[in-house]
């Protein structure tokens, strides 16, 4: 199959729905698939080149006000240049979406249109977004998103990917109505080999008896992550003196916890780095706790456990990450750091639980390889292709001409989404 993948920023690195994109093109090209993005961002190397077969990519949309807060998570919306949508799905057998901005929108109503199939993927919670304006636990205000999702893009595919069954149960209860797929993003082979490694004694972690307890958090530096909960937890902790924070990921938030974490006494680090420093970081770290009070899935914390870890998670009533806990141990009441320095303590108090409960951990993070979420994936889009074959379809029209997008046709359209 010839398969486009329409995400406005596709080559980030800091983005958890961009990495799963790329991991999903990889995964489906060595499957024997053409794969190409609909894009405005370039690959920046030659590894990333060989992501796709190429792109199509349209400009970057300057968002007014946002677009400096944006650029701290690392993303941009893609300009909606018709013509090129239109090029780009006429060039695929099958259309997915991945992120329902204007882009997708063109994109479906186009496939809609011409009879193309597609399909799309519920990644981004409204209230992920919201919370970088402090409105994510704005009921009202999400639920305007959810509602917009809907009607541009959920309700006009037949099939739907979640990457669990917590996000297949919130769209579903919001009168989405295409069939749901939960299926992880899956994560690679490298980190279940490095934990079956370290399972085995091939990696011996190698500390003195008084060193600093690691404690590792992976995920974008931004509001609904709370990496804040981590640092005040320290504080109530009786290892206060002995832990050391670390902290993957970069975004808006990185200053403030600079001055947040600064008078501890091992003061946190944060790192960016690529796959095999992670695992590395991995390797040497004590106790891994996701505090995001906001999840699709958190592919992180599964690469996390997979390595040998057991994970501290808070039990978000609005996050899908509670699914991975394997009993109560493991999670704390969201945003409350005197609950979180209660678990941390539990486990450094017990070694040797510790170590029994790692090996659990590292068995069930081989249940979501990559290769065996992107077979489920593949069954989707066979699944459409052969649904769109019993519908009618208009023939595909061999010039669009492109359509100039004034400052008034943009104003419309974004009013429209909530209308």
């Amino acid at each position: 199959m010839k398969i486009l993948f329409v995400i406005d920023s596709f080559y980030t690195t800091n983005n958890g729905t961009s990495i799963s994109a790329q991991r999903f093109a990889g995964e489906l090209r060595r499957r024997g698939h053409e794969v190409k993005a609909l894009c405005w961002d370039s690959p920046t190397d030659s590894s990333a080149e060989s992501l796709t077969d190429g792109d199509f990519r349209t400009s970057k949309f300057h968002m007014p006000v946002f677009q400096p807060l944006m650029n701290k998570h690392d993303f941009s919306f893609a300009y909606n240049n018709t013509a090129i949508v239109h090029a780009a799905c006429n060039w695929a057998d099958i259309v997915h979406i991945f992120v329902p901005f204007g882009i997708s929108m063109e994109a479906v109503k186009y496939c809609n249109r011409v009879g193309k199939p597609v399909t799309a993927a519920f990644h981004i919670q409204p209230e992920n977004m919201t919370s970088s304006v402090s409105m994510g636990k704005v009921k009202w205000f999400n639920e305007l998103f959810y509602r917009s999702f809907r009607k541009n893009i959920y309700n006009r595919v037949r099939h739907v990917h979640v990457p669990s069954r917590f996000m297949g149960d919130m769209i579903a209860a919001r009168g989405y109505t295409a069939k749901i797929y939960p299926i992880s993003n899956g994560i690679q082979e490298a980190f279940m080999d490095a934990g079956e490694r370290k399972a085995k004694g091939e990696w011996v972690q190698t500390k003195e008896k008084e060193a600093p307890i690691k404690i590792m958090m992976i995920g974008r530096l931004s509001q609904e992550k709370r990496q804040d909960v981590i640092i005040n937890a320290v504080r109530y902790s009786k290892y206060a003196d002995r832990i050391q924070l670390v902290f993957a990921g970069r975004g808006p938030e990185y200053n403030k916890y600079i001055e947040l974490g600064k008078d501890l006494k091992h003061q946190p680090q944060f790192v960016y780095v690529g796959r095999n420093e992670l695992i590395e970081h991995l390797l040497e770290t004590d106790l891994y706790v996701h505090a995001s009070d906001m999840e699709s899935e958190a592919i992180s914390c599964i690469e996390a456990f997979a390595t040998g870890l057991v994970p501290i998670i808070a039990n978000s009533r609005v996050s899908a990450t509670p699914q991975f806990a394997l009993d109560d141990r493991s999670l704390f009441i969201p945003g409350d750091p005197k609950d979180l320095a209660r678990a941390i303590d539990y486990w450094l108090d017990h070694p040797e639980e510790k170590a029994r409960m790692e090996e659990q951990y590292r068995l069930l993070g081989r249940h979501y390889s990559l290769a065996a979420s992107v077979a489920k994936f593949e069954q989707m889009l066979d699944k459409e292709m052969q649904e769109q074959k019993n519908v009618d379809s208009q023939p595909v029209p061999s010039v669009v001409q492109p359509r100039r997008q004034s400052i008034l046709r943009r104003v419309s359209a974004l009013w429209s989404m909530f209308m």
